[in-house]
């Protein structure tokens, strides 16, 4: 059978590769497993049950919960009435859930827990049209999905098949809001065929089969996770939900998955645990294990290496990267990374341990995935985010360095919004992404920058702050930092260290540590700051190098407003908090 719409996923999975595991979830230390069969049967439910809610064709139904199977059931059975699924960080605040269910219309909304549950109540609270809370957890006097299952028992299937008889390709499956680094977050419309077209151009480039199981902890409200649950589907790989951010490590080693994907703030959180454990070792282990990873770090995934260097490699991979491995489960083929610029030297030393890295890159607009790098090293360039996926996507730059992407995957538009679609989408069908890049060998891109985010120096040089700031992440001190100096002389960047590695190099030098807050004034702590300043400074032109620079004490964060829930830094408001900072930064003349 063909996929026209989304939900036609589940019979073609049952003809094709039925599955006892389609859906696992651990429930009280138990993993839980839905065969396909068993997903069909809890779809076609609660399709009926939401019939009877009288709910029906482009009626808007918010979805508020940690990836778990009934985030999915709710999801098909909401596309199989050509209803539209609005997916929610649970993180957001009351006030920004507010305006998503004022401006999508939602008419209902599921929740996971007690605790989304009181902030959707609040958020919802004197909303015109809305009809009501659901939980998917037990919560004293609220609504739970399992009513609305009871009610598709009373239903006649007829009126579900006439329902899925009307929903095509062309129509909206869901409406993502983008948070955004400034303002009101916009609704993405996307259709069952850019999802459908989007999964199918990846398809060919996941090493993974019907054999295969995958870890799922992305959250399921981003497209990009969401995007890859269809891929799994329609090639048969059993996905497995992990209990939380906090048990990925436990979770890889029961699962033992095939493939996950990831960020690369998680990549580089595995990468530093590993790292303190080798630390921790001590003689011969210990020097091994820093031997290894040096050699991780020369590593060249074209295989421009001297059989001396490849001999070196096989026994680092049997004596230290083996272990690596094993941490992840042992049968790897592949981890996608995407969302957020990868740490080139992260790539280098986890392929150099046979854990193969596909960085790519997308947006929402774009269902999510433009480029991404294969899993053939030849195929897969380091510090991109490889070659256009195919399927009919279109990518070309623009002449003030702009990526342009068209095709089936770009979005209908925003919600309600034709003023920013036609800003967003220009005549030629050409979706503006925002990002800077460029072509390397014509074939792999590469991010440079966001358009926006670009600035100017008083002295008339463009400054691309984010090349700087993945530059200068990879020293272990530093967690995070935003690069400044709009208009001014030179640039300069706020910066939260690593308090951990910071306080494993204060052990290392005899330097007390006391607080976090008093630390980042002592002199030793800034002299040491300053040094990494100047090692990293080497690669970049004069104008570029960061000339001052202040440390934080906390980290930015998505409660605190300062990161967007992609983890993305909200620069104005960042700017706006550390205003005292910046100025007095730029209060001495240079």
């Amino acid at each position: 059978m063909e996929v026209t719409r989304v939900f036609d996923l589940l019979p073609y999975q049952l003809e094709k590769f039925p599955k006892e595991d389609a859906l696992a979830t651990k429930v009280k230390g138990t993993w839980v497993k839905y065969s396909t069969k068993d997903i069909i049967e809890q779809v076609n439910q609660l399709s009926l049950g939401f019939i009877k809610l009288g709910v029906g064709k482009d009626d808007k139904v918010a979805i508020i919960s940690q990836n778990r199977p009934e985030w999915v059931f709710t999801d098909f059975a909401l596309q199989q009435l050509g209803a539209v699924s609005v997916p929610i960080y649970p993180t957001l605040t009351a006030e920004d859930i507010r305006f998503i269910f004022s401006d999508s219309e939602v008419k209902l909304v599921f929740v996971s827990d007690k605790e989304l549950y009181d902030k959707s109540k609040t958020a919802s609270a004197g909303i015109e049209g809305f009809k009501g809370i659901y939980t998917f957890s037990p919560v004293d006097e609220a609504k739970n999905w399992e009513d609305v299952k009871a009610l598709g028992q009373q239903s006649d299937k007829p009126l579900l098949e006439e329902a899925k008889s009307k929903v095509k390709g062309e129509d909206l499956l869901t409406l993502i809001y983008t948070s955004g680094t400034t303002g009101n977050p916009k609704g993405v419309m996307l259709t069952h065929n850019n999802l459908i077209s989007n999964y199918k151009g990846c398809m060919p480039l996941m090493p993974v089969n019907h054999f295969d199981k995958a870890l799922s902890f992305l959250p399921l409200c981003h497209v990009y996770e969401r995007m890859l649950c269809f891929l799994y589907f329609a090639t048969g790989v059993s996905i497995y939900f992990a209990e939380s951010m906090d048990t990925i490590a436990d979770n890889l080693r029961e699962v033992k998955p095939h493939m996950f994907t990831t960020v690369p703030r998680l990549l580089e959180k595995v990468y530093e645990r590993i790292v303190a454990k080798g630390s921790e070792l001590e003689g011969l282990k210990k020097k091994l294990f820093f031997w290894s990873l040096k050699l991780g770090n020369q590593y060249d995934i074209q295989g421009h290496n001297s059989l001396w260097y490849k001999i070196q490699l096989f026994i680092a991979n049997i004596l230290v990267f083996k272990k690596w491995r094993e941490a992840l489960g042992g049968n790897i083929k592949a981890v996608v990374s995407g969302s957020a610029a990868l740490q080139p030297r992260l790539a280098r030393v986890f392929w150099a341990a046979k854990i193969k890295v596909m960085e790519g890159y997308g947006l929402t607009e774009t269902s999510p995935v433009i480029c991404v790098n294969r899993c053939d090293a030849r195929e897969n360039r380091i510090g991109t985010v490889g070659p256009v996926i195919p399927g009919g996507v279109e990518v070309k730059i623009a002449e003030d360095g702009e990526i342009l992407s068209r095709g089936p995957h770009i979005m209908k538009g925003y919600y309600k919004r034709p003023d920013l679609t036609a800003e967003a989408i220009d005549k030629e069908g050409w979706f503006h992404t925002g990002d800077i890049g460029e072509f390397v060998e014509g074939k792999y891109l590469k991010i440079t920058d966001r358009k926006k985010e670009m600035f100017k120096t008083s002295g008339g040089k463009y400054i691309a702050p984010q090349l700087v700031e993945n530059k200068f992440k990879e020293c272990n001190l530093i967690e995070q930092i935003m690069v400044v100096g709009d208009g001014q002389k030179f640039p300069g960047a706020l910066i939260v260290p690593n308090f951990q590695n910071l306080k494993s190099w204060c052990e290392k030098k005899g330097v007390a540590y006391t607080t976090d807050d008093q630390m980042i004034c002592k002199k030793e702590v800034l002299d040491k700051f300053q040094g990494e300043v100047d090692k990293l400074n080497e690669s970049f032109a004069q104008y570029e190098k960061i000339k001052k620079f202040e440390l934080l004490p906390k980290l930015w964060t998505i409660d605190a407003g300062e990161l967007t829930p992609t983890l993305k830094v909200k620069r104005k408001v960042v700017t706006a908090k550390c205003k005292n900072l910046i100025d007095k930064m730029y209060s001495v003349n240079e």
